[in-house]
């Protein structure tokens, strides 16, 4: 993938893309923050607009097109395969959760399930790693990698009514 980078003097700059199939994706920013996409059947066509869009909705676009932007749909569970036999897996912490309050350490975690808590989501700060003393708190996502078994055994300590 070759790009292609020119001053527009007064405007901005221009970057052109090829793609795989000869066509060129062409991206004017300008100076005010203003980005216009177009594109072209090959290099002497005419450009095409596609889009314009703000320098912040160009912003949140990029880092979503970068991989960098996402925000992940709330439920009490997702898993993550690592190989066979290991598993990195989310769950969130309701109010009424019986580790809410709770430390790490005073819980037993590992002692009591098998698995290692490897951080802890409490709204935009990532705790990682936490210590034996982090105190999980209501709507934590709490990360723990283990085994199946183990990853059960930890959402039902989760759950259950006394730790």
């Amino acid at each position: 993938m070759t790009i292609y980078e020119s001053d527009l003097p007064g405007v901005g700059k221009k970057y052109e893309v090829e793609l795989e199939n000869g066509e060129r994706l062409v991206i004017v920013t300008h100076n005010t923050g203003k980005r216009e996409v177009f594109t072209k059947a090959d290099e002497d066509a005419d450009s095409e607009k596609v889009f314009e869009a703000s320098d912040r909705l160009a912003r949140k676009i990029g880092t979503i097109l970068e991989g960098a932007y996402f925000q992940p749909v709330r439920t009490d569970r997702v898993e993550t395969m690592l190989s066979d036999e290991t598993f990195i897996e989310w769950y969130g912490v309701d109010d009424d959760a019986q580790l809410a309050g709770v430390s790490i350490g005073d819980a037993e975690v590992r002692e009591r399930t098998g698995v290692s808590v490897i951080a802890i989501q409490r709204d935009d700060e990532l705790i990682t790693p936490p210590t034996p003393e982090t105190v999980i708190e209501p709507d934590d996502t709490v990360v723990v990698i283990g085994d199946r078994e183990d990853c059960q055994e930890f959402e039902r300590l989760l759950r259950e009514s006394e730790v």
